[in-house]
C-alpha cells in the first residue's frame, strides 16, 4: 500500500501540508454561499416536478446533493495538489475529453435529448462531456501558452495552433449541437491568448473570422434563426418560440424590489421551461426580488475578482494562466446565463454554476474552485 501511495503523490506532485492549505476564505466564502443557495433553490424548483414525474417530491434534490457530494471530494483532492501536480494533468484531462466526445456517437452509451446529443451513459452515471471540455481546454491553454510566451508576437508560431486545436474541438460540441458550449469555448479561448500575449490585432482579426463563423452557424439551422427571432421580439411568438422567454420576464416583474418570498413564486409551478437549470435565476429574482438577483451577482463578482487576483499574484506562468482560465469559466458562464434570462442574449442552454440542477455541471463548477483553492495558498515549495 505504501509503494502505490508513493506513486500515486510522484505522479500528482507533491502536496502540501495541511497547515500551509488553509482556505481562502475570499473564495471560499461566495463560493459556499451559492453552493449552499443552489441548493435551496434545487429544493425549491424541483419539489413539484419531483412529485410530478417520480412520485417523490425530494427525487431532484436527493440526486443533487449526490452530485455535490462527489464535486465536494473532486474539489477537495483538486485542492491538495501542487502546481506541479496540476501540470500533469494536462495531457489525461485532454485524453479524457476527447474520449467522452468520441464515445457521445457511439449506440448505447450517447444519449439524446431534446434533439441534441450531449450526454454519456456509463452505468449509473449520465455525464456531460462538453462541461469537462471546458475543463480541459483551460489546462491545455495555460501549458500551451506557458510554453509559447516567446513565440505570441508571432501569430502562425503562437495563438495559430491553439486557436486550431481547440478550433477543432468546439467544432466537435458544435456537431452534438452545442452552441452555447462553442461559444463559451471562443471567449475562453480569447481570454486566455490575451492573459497569455497575444497581439491586440491578432486577437482582433481572429475573433472576427470566429463571429463570422458562428453567425453563420447560427444561421445555418431554422431552429437557430427562431431562437434569434425570439430573442427580437418575443411576443410575436408569446405561445411557441418566445414562451420560456416571456414567462422569465414575468417573474423577473413580480419580484420586484424584494421578491415575493421563498416558495411564493408562481413560475416554477410548470410555467416557466427550465426553472431548475438554464433559468434559476428568473426563479431567485421572483423570490428575492432585484435585492437578491444582485447580491447572487455580487457573489460571483467576488469569485472573478478573487480568481484574478490570484492570478496577478501567481508567480509561475502556468498556474496565473490557469487561475485565469477557470475565473473566466465560471464568471463568463455566469454572466451569459444571467443575460439569457433578462432577454440580453439569446437563449444558449447554459446552467448558471452553483445554482442550476445538474450533475457534471456542479462537480465541474466545484473542480474549478478546487484548482483555484489550490493555486490560492501559498506553500513554501512548489
Amino acid at each position: 500500500m505504501r509503494n502505490v501511495g508513493a506513486y500515486f503523490r510522484s505522479w500528482f506532485g507533491r502536496f502540501e501540508a495541511v497547515a500551509q492549505a488553509r482556505p481562502d476564505p475570499w473564495l471560499c466564502v461566495p463560493a459556499a454561499a451559492l453552493i449552499a443557495f443552489g441548493l435551496l433553490m434545487v429544493l425549491n424548483t424541483t419539489y413539484f416536478l419531483g412529485q410530478e414525474k417520480t412520485g417523490d417530491a425530494f427525487h431532484f434534490f436527493k440526486l443533487h446533493l449526490l452530485h455535490i457530494a462527489a464535486g465536494a471530494a473532486v474539489m477537495f483532492a483538486l485542492a491538495q495538489l501542487s502546481v506541479t501536480g496540476l501540470r500533469r494533468m494536462v495531457a489525461p484531462l485532454m485524453i479524457a475529453a476527447v474520449v467522452m466526445l468520441v464515445l457521445i456517437w457511439i449506440p448505447g452509451l450517447g444519449v439524446t435529448r431534446g434533439g441534441a446529443r450531449r450526454w454519456v451513459r456509463l452505468g449509473p452515471v449520465l455525464a456531460e462531456p462538453s462541461e469537462l471540455v471546458k475543463f480541459a481546454v483551460v489546462f491545455f491553454l495555460a501549458d500551451y501558452l506557458e510554453r509559447r510566451q516567446e513565440r505570441m508576437a508571432s501569430f502562425r508560431r503562437g495563438p495559430l495552433p491553439a486557436l486550431i486545436v481547440v478550433g477543432i474541438v468546439a467544432a466537435i460540441v458544435l456537431k452534438q449541437p452545442d452552441f452555447g458550449t462553442t461559444v463559451m469555448l471562443a471567449l475562453i479561448v480569447f481570454v486566455m491568448l490575451f492573459a497569455g500575449g497575444a497581439r491586440l490585432l491578432d486577437l482582433g482579426r481572429a475573433g472576427a473570422c470566429a463571429i463570422a463563423v458562428l453567425a453563420l452557424q447560427a444561421v445555418a439551422k431554422p431552429y437557430r434563426m427562431k431562437r434569434l427571432a425570439t430573442f427580437a421580439d418575443p411576443w410575436r411568438t408569446a405561445r411557441g418560440a418566445g414562451f420560456q422567454l416571456i414567462q422569465s420576464l414575468i417573474a423577473l416583474g413580480e419580484g420586484g424590489k424584494w421578491g415575493a418570498g421563498l416558495g411564493a413564486g408562481r413560475q416554477k409551478m410548470f410555467y416557466l421551461p427550465q426553472a431548475h437549470t438554464d433559468f434559476v435565476f428568473a426563479v431567485v429574482a421572483e423570490e428575492f426580488g432585484l435585492a437578491g438577483a444582485l447580491v447572487v451577482f455580487a457573489l460571483f463578482c467576488a469569485i472573478l475578482f478573487r480568481g484574478l487576483r490570484i492570478a496577478h499574484e501567481e508567480p509561475d506562468p502556468f498556474a496565473s494562466l490557469l487561475a485565469v482560465g477557470l475565473t473566466a469559466t465560471i464568471s463568463l458562464q455566469a454572466l451569459v446565463n444571467i443575460a439569457v434570462v433578462i432577454g440580453m442574449a439569446p437563449t444558449k442552454g447554459l446552467p448558471l454554476p452553483f445554482l442550476s440542477y445538474g450533475g457534471t455541471s456542479i462537480v465541474m463548477a466545484m473542480a474549478a474552485l478546487g484548482v483555484l483553492l489550490a493555486l490560492s495558498r501559498r506553500p513554501a515549495v512548489r
